[in-house]
Formats: structure tokens, sequence, C-alpha cells
């Protein structure tokens, strides 16, 4: 049943399944033309991805086909390499107390530190053990984004870079797709240093210029389930968290860490450093698909020359064929109208057969009632023959149609008066007159005039 099946699918492809089943043969060098269709087929007979695709796995590159959904509307994050071997880790330390007075505040401020942090955590230790941690649940990824940075601009104001209004599965993607770095930024509501680092170092304009036009800025509250999730995913380890990522080797690739309360013109300093020895990546990614581009380009190119150049084949050929079948045509109808030329004079040599039997014999010249007629031809000849008066004149007819040199279609006409005898019989009608009730006297020259001339 499988191999009847697979054969009446064979006997469906369409004309243009047919051309690009042969053209993915020519372009892939696949002569096995049962896979060929199978690979088409996979791929819902677009021969560009087929072709693409084809060629990624003898390369080894990941396939552009049938790539996973996306789950609840969240498109697919793009494989990732979260500690490469050369990746970039600067922990930033709190400066130590300047001063008496700054070390007798730390003196004093520290136990209750001390304190409310440690009765915090047991606290969501606590809680953690009666219910499950709702941050693990990620439900509404754009919803927490958006709600984190309304809650950041009520709350520390505008002045911050721009925040990028979507999920991070969304960011990584534009990232890859645009060729940009992403630096990513995880807020900690708890943390001492959280207000400082967004009032002093994201408000600083030098540092919001240099982020807006070298990378693409994403953000999140990591008491968010999407901020907790990209936290546990980075692994970062205290706040402020920032984490630099980039397009490598067909990987989002995270090159560096940056942990604690570090100032802008630091921070500006140690991103320049990050993106010069990373740019490398991106330009030859950019290359790379440039190049790929450049390839695909010219597969499409080819193939529309292809197919214009099938299509004007197919035109020659059906303008060749329109020619032929009118050459065949007027073949036969050459061919017709000969075999119909040839029954009429069968059918007119049978006639005449026919004809010659009915005429009567022809009368003794001394015959009182004896009429001779003599018929001058067409062509000059003259014949003559004795009839009868009383006869009708359809036997002259008889007798000049039955000659070999007179025409097939004629009337027989008097000179003068000029005349024509009535003498052709009808098929239904009655027979033509006499000799005598025609006129005709005993000696008459009649002629016979030739209808087709």
């Amino acid at each position: 049943m499988a191999a009847m099946a697979e054969e009446n699918e064979d006997v469906d492809l369409t004309q243009e399944q047919t051309e690009k089943l042969l053209h993915f043969q020519d372009l892939t060098g696949i002569e096995d033309i049962d896979r060929c269709k199978g690979i088409l087929r996979e791929h819902n007979w677009d021969i560009e991805i087929a072709v693409q695709d084809t060629f990624n796995k003898r390369e080894g590159a990941p396939n552009v086909f049938n790539q996973p959904e996306a789950v609840n509307n969240e498109p697919r994050e793009p494989s990732m390499n979260l500690q490469p071997t050369d990746q970039r880790v600067f922990t930033v330390a709190r400066p130590p107390p300047q001063g008496i007075y700054q070390w007798l505040y730390h003196v004093i401020i520290f136990p209750f530190r001390f304190v409310y942090s440690t009765l915090l955590d047991l606290v969501r230790f606590t809680i953690r053990l009666i219910r499950p941690d709702p941050r693990r649940n990620v439900t509404d990824p754009l919803g927490d984004v958006t709600r984190f940075i309304n809650s950041y601009e009520e709350t520390l104001g505008t002045t911050h870079p721009t925040f990028y209004q979507g999920s991070y599965s969304q960011a990584l993607n534009d990232a890859k797709r645009e060729l940009r770095f992403l630096c990513v930024y995880l807020h900690g509501d708890d943390h001492q240093d959280t207000g400082d680092f967004c009032r002093n170092t994201l408000g600083n304009q030098d540092l919001i210029d240099f982020i807006n036009t070298r990378m693409l800025f994403w953000a999140c509250n990591t008491n968010s389930p999407e901020g907790f999730r990209v936290s546990r995913a980075l692994k970062e380890n205290t706040y402020p968290f920032l984490a630099l990522i980039v397009l490598r080797q067909n990987k989002m690739t995270v090159v560096a860490r940056i942990e604690g309360p570090i100032g802008p013109g630091e921070l500006i300093e140690k991103l320049e450093r990050i993106l010069q020895d990373n740019e490398a990546s991106l330009i030859a990614a950019r290359a790379e698909r440039e190049e790929r581009d450049f390839t695909q380009t010219l597969r499409r190119e080819q193939d529309a020359a292809y197919l214009e150049s099938l299509k004007a084949d197919q035109e020659k050929e059906r303008k060749r064929r329109e020619e032929q079948d009118k050459i065949d045509q007027e073949k036969q109808r050459l061919v017709d109208e000969e075999n119909k030329r040839k029954e009429m004079i069968q059918e007119r040599e049978r006639m005449k057969e026919e004809l010659k039997i009915e005429i009567p014999e022809e009368p003794a010249v001394d015959d009182p009632d004896v009429v001779r007629i003599v018929l001058k031809l067409p062509h000059g000849s003259r014949i003559e023959r004795r009839f009868l008066k009383n006869q009708s004149l359809k036997f002259l007819y008889y007798f000049a149609f039955c000659h070999e040199d007179c025409p097939d279609d004629f009337h027989v006409v008097t000179n003068f008066p000029r005349r024509t005898v009535p003498c052709e019989p009808s098929k239904n009608g009655p027979d033509p007159p006499s000799f005598e009730e025609a006129g005709l006297g005993k000696n008459e020259m009649l002629f016979v005039q030739d209808n087709e001339a």
C-alpha cells in the first residue's frame, strides 16, 4: 500500500514541481531522484531553502528550515555559549570608608544591615519552604520587562540608556539578526548599591550616549520571573550585574561579566575594551552573512534565469508544436480533399456506367421519328447521336455526361436564339421534356458549356 501511495504521489507531480525537481538535481548534484523528491517535500517544495539546507548539512552548518516554533508567542532563544574560555569577568568591590566619619557611620550601620539582610534571607527561605518560588514560572516575559521599565522610571527617573522593549529572547534574536552587541543589566531592588548605580552610572549622559550608539540594552528586575530566569541562566553573583553578549561562531556568547558598583568612566573604558576585543567576530559574521546573502541572491537569480529560460524553451516548443499541428492539419486536409476527389471520380465513373445502360439504343438513320443532335464540346471537338423525338432530353444529358471529353459540370445551350436546353434530370422531380416538346428539329447543333470555366 505504501508503494502504491508513493507511486500515485509521483504521478501527481505538477509541471512546476517537476521543473523544481530537475533544477534541484542540477544545483546539488544529487543523482537519486527519489532522494531529491523527499528533500523537496520536507521543505514544502521551496527550492531555495531546500538547496541551502542541503549545502548546510554538507558543511556542518545549522539547519535553516523547520526551526522550533515559538512557545506562547515567545521566540526560541538562539544557541548560547555562557562560559567561553576567554570570557572577561570584572568584579568591582565597594571602596572602603574614607575618613573618621565614614568609618563611624559604617560601624554603626553595619550591625543593622547585617541583621536586616539576615532576617530577610530567613524570611525568604521560610516562604520558599512553604510554597514554591513564583519566579520559577515565566508566564508573561514581555509584561515583566514593561513593568520593570515603568517602575524604574517612576522611582529613578527617565535618564538612562534606552531599554529594549521586549523579552530577553527577543533581545537575543534581534542582536543576532542585527549583528550588534547586547548589554544585559539585572536589577536587584534590595541591594544597597542599586540606587547609587542607577542614578550615578546608568544616569550618566556619556555612558547613555555610548550604550545607545554601540549596542542594545536589555534590563529586568530579578524579582520578576523573567529577570530571575535570566539571572539563573547568566549565573550572576551580586548586583549591579552587567553581561555583554555577542555572536561568535554562530552562537550568542557571553564575552564579559561586570559585577559590583562600577562608575560610569570605568564602565565605559571596560566596555570599549571588550567591544574592541570582540569586534572581529562581528566583522567575520557580517562577511559570512554577506557572502551567504550574495550566494542566496545569486541562486535566486540563477533560479529566475533558469525558469525564464525554461519558459522560453517551453514557449518555443509550444509554437513549434502549433506549427507542426498546422502542417499536419494542412497535410490531412490535402489528403482528405484528395480522397474526396478520388471518391467523387469513382462515384462519377460508377454513375456513368449505370447511365450508359439506361441510354436507349440509337435509332436507324431512316427512322421517321429520328432526331440528329450534334454537340460541340468546349475544347472544339464534336460528337453526335441520334434520338427519337418522343424520348426525354435526359438521354441527351446522359449521352454527354458519359462521354470522356465532356466536362463533369455542364449545361447544353442553343446558339440562336441562345437558350439553355432543359435536359438535366432532377432527383425527385419529373423527367425533362422530350426533344419534340423542347422544339428541337431533326438536325440540331447544340453547345456544351463548362459551368466551372
